[in-house]
């Protein structure tokens, strides 16, 4: 007989890495509250009630929102599936790994693809964007990366929706690392199809992908089309989460969306400003701080992401070998460079109930002080090595 299995024991960690972030012990327990089935209509009242709440956080009056059951790039792929057809034009802004990865799904799913590229750690001026638009003629849609995971760059939607107002090419925007943590406008701005997570500013476990969709996308996904991805199909997940009674799609993660519930009412209740501004002090705090450390922040001042902040790897220093450091001795986790083309970086989240001024000098503190620990070993064994 084979011994039986220990109880599951992970270790305590401070994620502070590009997500996913702790969660909250209130949203820990709202999983341990009863199941119910899927098609229980006590359940309906709950997903109504998320979907109210979602609409809140994303600002979004004008159209529907819902959340996936999958991940962040399952909301891309669902956006790119629904809204663009084989042949139809879709213009990308790329200034980083996520910004390539919105293109790559468009050209899967048949687009043809105008890239606007930037440099690692700049935006793409959304003058640039315009100008491909103008250029490529009939563009079905316009995709960039609000907060650019891999860079830590924030683009400014807000000015590029209202410089798109008026055309019939549709904005859709990547919200993955600012969905409850940095200023998001759906409506105001102009954005027609947006998509994020629950792990990173929400403050929930990862597995669901909350999405908006504006009339006008709706409109556009109404009509006669080619086939979608069954498991993708908004049409169909909106029957579920928005018709009563609703028609049966999937079996819902009935315990993840307790916990994307208790997370959005802890949101509100914050209040969303309020949130925003704890997010922009602790990792406007951390970029500050290092930067007076002696270390180098990649993304360009006046587009910093505040919930996440990219460090340049000074000159002889293993980053790997620091962050392995920082996880074996410290349980802290901070990410690294992600994709070809990014540079040697630390990629520090300051997100949901990590985002505060302790956590960030905490963060700093140890990053230094692993670093300099680095270094030594490094001089040490150059002492010892015969010349």
């Amino acid at each position: 007989m084979p011994e039986a299995v220990a109880v599951l024991d992970p270790p305590e960690r401070l994620l502070c890495g590009p997500g996913p972030t702790n969660v909250e012990p209130g949203v820990l327990d709202a999983m341990r509250r009863p199941m119910v089935g899927h098609l229980d209509p006590a359940f309906h009242l709950i997903l109504d009630e998320v979907s109210e709440m979602l609409a809140e956080v994303y600002r979004a009056s004008d159209g529907v929102v819902l959340a996936l059951p999958s991940t962040g790039t399952s909301g891309m792929e669902a956006g790119i599936a629904n809204l663009v057809e084989p042949g139809d034009t879709v213009v990308a802004g790329v200034s980083g790994y996520f910004g390539a990865r919105l293109a790559e799904v468009a050209e899967r799913h048949g687009a043809r693809v105008v890239r606007v590229a930037a440099d690692w750690g700049r935006h793409v001026p959304n003058e640039l964007l315009l100008d491909a638009v103008d250029r490529a003629g009939d563009v079905r849609l316009l995709a960039v990366v609000h907060g650019e995971t891999s860079t830590g760059v924030e683009h400014p939607l807000a000015e590029l929706g209202a410089a798109l107002a008026g055309r019939d090419t549709l904005l859709m925007a990547d919200c993955v690392t600012t969905l409850g943590g940095v200023p998001l406008e759906f409506d105001a701005w102009g954005i027609d199809y947006a998509y994020s997570c629950t792990q990173k500013c929400l403050g929930a476990p990862p597995g669901l992908s909350p999405v908006a969709i504006s009339q006008r996308a709706l409109d556009w996904i109404s009509t006669p089309r080619g086939p979608v991805p069954f498991s993708l199909d908004l049409k169909l997940l909106l029957d579920y989460w928005a018709e009563r009674p609703a028609v049966y799609h999937h079996t819902a993660p009935i315990l993840q969306i307790y916990a994307l519930h208790e997370a959005l009412r802890q949101v509100l209740a914050e209040g969303l400003d309020a949130r925003w501004q704890r997010h922009h002090l602790a990792g406007r705090g951390f970029a500050q701080g290092a930067e007076e450390a002696g270390f180098e922040v990649l993304a360009e001042d006046g587009h910093r992401l505040a919930p996440l902040t990219a460090v340049k790897v000074p000159d002889g220093v293993d980053g790997k070998a620091v962050q392995r450091s920082l996880l074996a001795t410290e349980n802290l986790e901070v990410g690294g460079a992600l994709g070809p083309g990014t540079p040697p970086i630390w990629r520090v989240g300051l997100m949901g109930p990590n985002a505060s001024a302790d956590t960030a000098g905490l963060v700093l503190d140890s990053l230094s002080t692993h670093k300099d620990a680095y270094m030594r070993t490094v001089d040490a064994s150059r002492s010892l090595t015969p010349s």
